[in-house]
């Protein structure tokens, strides 16, 4: 089951979101994450809920500076599927 709570989204719109995720240029891992949104390349950020906190403030703080939206999905493992890796995944975005 998504965790949409935190969001006020039903688990219906968490999953069209992953959805679009996954049929959607874009940017997979952390690292490349946080360069991207500084560059103004992404148009909407994914977050696990399960990540390392210092992963999730990283990737929080860009997107305030940038304004970009976040999305929370409650698993690394559910993000990295819909970006279609075989590993599990804190972050990934949505180029523009």
């Amino acid at each position: 089951m998504l965790l949409s709570i935190r969001l006020g989204m039903s688990e219906r719109s968490v999953r069209k979101m992953l959805e679009k995720l996954k049929n959607s240029q874009k940017v997979v891992g952390t690292r490349r994450l946080v360069r991207a949104i500084l560059a103004g390349e992404i148009s909407e950020a994914y977050i696990a809920q399960d990540a390392d906190l210092f992963i999730v403030r990283q990737v929080k703080d860009a997107c305030n500076k940038a304004g970009v939206r976040i999305v929370e999905v409650d698993s690394m493992k559910k993000l990295g599927e819909a970006c279609g890796v075989d590993v599990k995944t804190a972050s990934a975005g949505i180029l523009k």
